[in-house]
C-alpha cells in the first residue's frame, strides 16, 4: 500500500522541515514556493505564486492526499495579509479542483494571533477569537474559508515560532532589552522543529485513520511572562548592561493551552523556552 502523498503550499521554513520529516517518513511531499532552488531533495518542487490565479505549469498530476497551507505574508498591511491568506487559499482550492484532486484533510497553518485577549488569561481551541487587529481578523477569516471548503479541514494555531534563524529576542536582549515585570505579560511560543513536528503528527494521525478535531493550537507546555524569558536568557549570555527605555511588546497577553494536542499523543521536543532556547545557544556555540 502506498503512502501517502502531500502538498505543502507556502514551503517555507516550517513546511520545509515538515517535507524532509514526512519524506523520510516514506511520504511523497510536493513544496509549493515561488523559488523552489531553496528545496532540499526529496521535496518535490513545484514552482508557482500563491498570489496569482494561473495554476503552476508544474502542478502535480497525480492524487494529492493531504494539503497543507502554510503561507507567510510577504507584505505586513491588510492587503498583504489578505494576498497571503484568503486569495493564496482560494487559488489552491482552485487549483486541486482543476486537476479533479480532493486531499482526504486540509491542515491550515493560522496563529494565535486570531485571539484578542491581553489580560494573562488562558485560552485554549474553543476560546472566542476576537482580534482586534487586521491581522488576526483576516486570520480568522481566512480559517474560516478552510472550514468552508469541501475539503475536511483542521486549523493549527501556532504560537510564536522561534528557533535557528528566529533570533530576534536573542538580538533584543544582547542590546539590554527592558520589559516591564507588572503586570506580567505572558508569551507563548514553540521550537520551528515542534511547529513541523506537530503537523506531521497531525497528518500522520489522521492517515492511520484517527479522527481529528478541527482546531488545535501548537504551543510548548510553558507559557511564560515576558520578563522572566528576558531574565533568563541575560544569564545565559552573561548580558549585564540595561537599555535606557522600556520597550513593551505591541501583542496582548495571554496564555495558551496544548491540552487537546497532548491528549492525542503529541509531545513536544522542546517543553519550555529554557530547553529550546539552550539548544539555539549550544548551536550557536559550537558554530
Amino acid at each position: 500500500m502506498a503512502l501517502p502523498s502531500v502538498l505543502i503550499a507556502g514551503c517555507g521554513d516550517v513546511g520545509t522541515r515538515l517535507a524532509l520529516q514526512l519524506a523520510a517518513e516514506g511520504w511523497t511531499a510536493y513544496g509549493l514556493r515561488r523559488s523552489i532552488q531553496a528545496l532540499p531533495e526529496p521535496i518535490r518542487p513545484v514552482a508557482g505564486d500563491l498570489s496569482v490565479a494561473q495554476c503552476p505549469a508544474d502542478w502535480p498530476q497525480g492524487p494529492i492526499d493531504y494539503l497543507v497551507y502554510c503561507a507567510a505574508a510577504t507584505v505586513h498591511d491588510e492587503a498583504g495579509y489578505r494576498t497571503a491568506y484568503i486569495d493564496g487559499l482560494r487559488h489552491v482550492l482552485a487549483w486541486l479542483k482543476q486537476g479533479r484532486q480532493i486531499p482526504r484533510r486540509l491542515l491550515f497553518v493560522s496563529s494565535s494571533g486570531v485571539y484578542g485577549q491581553q489580560d494573562g488569561s488562558w485560552v485554549d481551541e474553543d476560546s472566542p477569537t476576537e482580534a482586534t487587529g487586521f491581522s488576526g481578523k483576516v486570520m480568522a477569516e481566512a480559517e474560516q474559508l478552510a472550514l468552508d471548503s469541501t475539503i475536511a479541514a483542521t486549523l493549527v494555531r501556532l504560537t510564536g515560532i522561534y528557533g535557528p534563524g528566529r533570533e530576534w529576542l536573542l538580538n533584543q536582549v544582547r542590546q539590554g532589552y527592558r520589559v516591564t515585570s507588572e503586570p506580567p505579560l505572558y508569551g507563548n511560543r514553540i521550537h520551528v522543529d515542534d511547529a513541523a513536528g506537530l503537523l506531521a503528527f497531525l497528518l500522520q494521525a489522521d492517515a492511520k485513520g484517527v479522527s481529528l478535531q478541527d482546531c488545535y493550537i501548537g504551543v510548548d507546555d510553558a507559557p511564560a511572562p515576558l520578563h522572566e524569558v528576558v531574565g533568563w536568557l541575560r544569564e545565559q549570555l552573561g548580558v549585564s548592561h540595561w537599555a535606557e527605555e522600556s520597550r513593551v511588546r505591541r501583542a496582548g497577553s495571554k496564555r495558551c493551552s496544548n491540552a487537546r494536542a497532548k491528549a492525542l499523543g503529541w509531545t513536544p521536543r522542546y517543553a519550555s523556552y529554557q530547553q529550546g532556547y539552550a539548544a539555539i545557544l549550544q548551536q550557536m556555540n559550537q558554530g
